[in-house]
């Protein structure tokens, strides 16, 4: 099991993948839960515990205990989706913050106002749709969380253009006039 935890580890550096991690923020993010380590360290220790399970998974199949063996073995398929949402979760967040990024030196070079809010609205829709995806590989919450989100999303959305629309009619022609200045002032 150390061995394994070892190459993995090595690979994974060797790839530059703890480079991509501390760029998306992701190594941050696990030293303020506590963990001592970065992602990779974390990706060796859970293919350190998936040969600790699958050798016991063995030696109680081998004693006759297959209820435990059985519980066992479906932890163990559950490890590999852990990996492979964790690995969603990092390279989503990277993508999501070069967008954030993108449309940030976008706005401001267009000279648009709250180009910092609207890189951070950027970012966090991305995020949310990581988070969705990744929680749908590792099977939590199921098909409700989904329409939740979804429900959610679409309310926001009606919020908004209801408030556009009826509420702010004012603000919102003050905002996109600020947003997007009317050229025909400037051509008279």
């Amino acid at each position: 099991a150390k061995l394994v935890r070892f190459a993995i580890e090595k690979s994974l550096r060797a790839v530059n993948f703890n480079v991509l991690t501390e760029r998306a923020g992701t190594d941050l993010f696990l030293r303020s839960c506590g963990l001592r380590g970065d992602t990779t360290t974390l990706f060796g220790l859970l293919a350190y515990w998936m040969v600790i399970i699958a050798a016991l998974m063995i030696a109680f199949n081998g004693l006759g205990l297959a209820y435990i063996a059985d519980l066992l073995q479906r932890l163990e398929l559950f490890v590999p989706k852990i990996l492979v949402a964790g690995v969603v979760v990092i390279l989503g967040s990277h993508f999501a913050r070069f967008v954030g990024e993108s449309v940030e030196s976008y706005c401001r070079s267009a000279q648009i106002a709250d180009w910092d809010l609207l890189g951070r609205i950027a970012r966090y829709l991305i995020m949310a749709f990581v988070l969705m995806i990744a929680l749908s590989q590792v099977e939590i919450g199921g098909d409700i969380l989904q329409r939740t989100f979804l429900i959610i999303l679409g309310g926001v959305a009606l919020a908004l253009a209801l408030a556009f629309g009826i509420g702010g009619k004012d603000w919102a022609a003050a905002m996109l006039e600020r947003w997007w200045p009317q050229q025909k002032k400037n051509d008279n």
